[in-house]
């Protein structure tokens, strides 16, 4: 349950540990080479032997060496012919790119040594950098900073000096960093910009003195009370629209394996047949040791078996015994992801072959679980961590359950439809006259759907599309 919880991108790291740990487990020879090998394709000697040892020291005075090896393997073990003291000559010449970065904190600290600041002012400075959130905002009591620094560092300072520091710091780039909340970055920003402008003059009159209006979308107030035309306030609101609500977020580190998705499957329509492979790196080709077999060997052929050889020869059996459990459970975790996944499929199969989300059915972990013989709680683990490459985008195959909803006629069609439906709707509508909650609802329901207003607000809501007066347009 652990290694199928594992994403493909963290296995590789999970499969080297045990490496390290187990030296009786090695990669085979053609490991790694192909990255999209098909499942058939991953084969390993060990399964070929199965045996249940009770691990005990008697137990090898009539040891069976056969049990552990393959006398078919007549290739020389690679032990003998590898020299771990030199580095293969093809590594040797390859270049490992590396990745350089810079945080957002790196960044503002860099800019602080433009100030003339004492060696007093500096550090108060480089607390308040510390103290401003990722995003770029600081949301720390200037109060609460006096009193850390009192405490934590020693340093006896004012709210007023920490205030005039917070000024020359908001002064640093990006425009907007070190403001207490949104208005004020906002501001921080237009006031960068050519006040001249008409059109940036008048964007700060508008934050400066109705911003509450400006973000419940009242043009109509802020229009007349600063008499601006149609074009004039037009102009105004497309000069806040290109401001950044968050100006540390270009600097926002994520974790390496968050960074970027890694499908653990990969879907072909071949002339419409589909084609479900698993990602490579999830079917390692990893075997028993050649050189620990050969150790068995060796074993078998001496005469003399004393004590030591014996406790070496449970040292390699216990090994061999952790190596072989290893590998049963990477193939048993391939087998369930396979057999989830070509369920999912077949269950799913119009989606998959015109990625139309209005085609899915309705499919609960149950109906999976099922047609797999596996727990529900496998099925759960498998889709909430595992990705599906397909022409129509990678997805979470936690993106294909969905709830059921009775149409007109009594059939069951998928709340996903729905929901697809709905942003459609809500897609094609005037802006400047968007449709409500009750307008949607009563055009859902002329398309058949039974459905209340309350669930279109919920599944409005779960596609995070505002009310209709917020998504109004001038």
């Amino acid at each position: 349950m652990k290694l199928l919880q594992v994403p493909t991108v963290n296995l590789e790291e999970r499969i080297k540990e045990e490496l390290e740990e187990n030296p009786a487990l090695e990669y085979g020879e053609e490991a790694g080479e192909d990255e999209f090998k098909e499942q058939d394709e991953f084969e390993s000697p060990a399964e070929e032997d199965e045996f249940e040892p009770d691990g005990s020291e008697n137990e090898y005075d009539n040891i069976d060496i056969s049990e552990y090896v393959s006398d078919s393997d007549d290739d020389v073990a690679d032990y003998k012919l590898r020299d771990d003291n030199y580095p293969d000559p093809d590594e040797s010449n390859k270049t490992i790119p590396i990745r350089v970065e810079t945080s957002f904190h790196e960044h503002l600290l860099s800019q602080l040594g433009m100030l003339e600041l004492d060696d007093h002012q500096n550090a108060i400075a480089e607390h308040i950098i510390g103290s401003i959130d990722d995003d770029g905002y600081l949301r720390r009591e200037v109060s609460s900073m006096v009193d850390d620094l009192s405490f934590s560092q020693n340093i006896d300072t004012t709210e007023e000096e920490i205030h005039t520091l917070i000024k020359k710091i908001q002064d640093f780039d990006p425009a907007g960093v070190c403001a207490t909340d949104l208005k004020e970055c906002l501001l921080l920003q237009l006031k960068r910009k050519s006040q001249d402008d008409e059109g940036v003059h008048n964007a700060y009159l508008i934050l400066e003195n109705y911003f509450d209006e400006f973000t419940k979308k009242h043009y109509e107030k802020i229009q007349k009370a600063l008499s601006l035309t149609d074009e004039g306030l037009k102009e105004a609101i497309t000069q806040i629209i290109k401001l950044t609500p968050k100006p540390g977020g270009n600097f926002a580190t994520l974790n390496k394996a968050e960074s970027y998705v890694l499908p653990d499957f990969f879907i072909l329509n071949n002339a419409g047949k589909l084609e479900l492979t698993l990602n490579s790196r999830n079917a390692p080709d990893l075997r028993i040791s050649g050189g620990y077999r050969e150790m068995l060997k060796e074993y078998d052929r001496g005469d003399k078996k004393d004590k030591r050889q014996k406790e070496a020869v449970l040292f390699i059996k216990q090994k061999i015994d952790a190596a072989k459990w290893f590998i049963d459970a990477i193939k048993q975790r391939q087998h369930t992801l396979l057999s989830t996944m070509e369920s999912i499929m077949d269950y799913q199969r119009e989606f998959f072959l015109t990625g139309d989300e209005t085609t899915m059915k309705p499919m609960i972990l149950k109906d999976i679980a099922d047609r797999t013989q596996l727990d529900i709680s496998t099925v759960s683990r498998v889709a909430n961590s595992k990705y599906v490459q397909t022409e129509f985008g990678t997805f979470k195959l936690k993106f294909f359950f969905s709830e059921s909803l009775s149409t007109d006629s009594g059939e069951e069609v998928s709340t996903r439809e729905v929901k697809k439906i709905l942003s459609d709707l809500i897609e094609a509508e005037n802006k400047r006259k968007p449709l409500s909650d009750e307008n949607l609802t009563k055009m859902l329901q002329d398309k058949g759907y039974n459905i209340a207003r309350r669930t279109v607000a919920k599944y409005r809501e779960q596609l995070n599309i505002p009310v209709a007066r917020l998504r109004k347009e001038l």
